[in-house]
C-alpha cells in the first residue's frame, strides 16, 4: 500500500485518466474530488465491501444500481 500525504488543493493522478484532489481538510475530516471516466466505478470502502442486493435495498434501487461518488467525469 501506498501512503501520501497532501495539502488542500493537491492532486494524486491515478494511471492516464484519473484525478483526486483534497477539496477541503476541516478536523479529522477530508473532502476529495475525483476526476475519472463514467466507466470507473468509484465506491466508499464500507459501500464496496457489501453484496450489492444489499446495497441496493438500503438505496432503494434495483440490484443492478451503480454508485457514483464522482461529480465530474472526464
Amino acid at each position: 500500500m501506498l501512503v501520501l500525504s497532501r495539502k488542500a488543493g493537491e492532486q494524486l493522478v491515478i494511471g492516464d485518466n484519473v484525478v483526486v484532489t483534497v477539496s477541503k481538510i476541516s478536523g479529522n475530516r477530508v473532502s476529495i474530488a475525483i476526476d475519472a471516466p463514467r466507466e470507473v466505478s468509484i465506491q466508499r470502502g464500507e459501500l464496496a465491501s457489501e453484496p450489492v442486493a444489499t446495497r441496493s435495498a438500503q438505496q432503494g434501487g434495483t440490484a443492478a444500481a451503480s454508485v457514483h461518488v464522482a461529480a465530474h467525469h472526464a
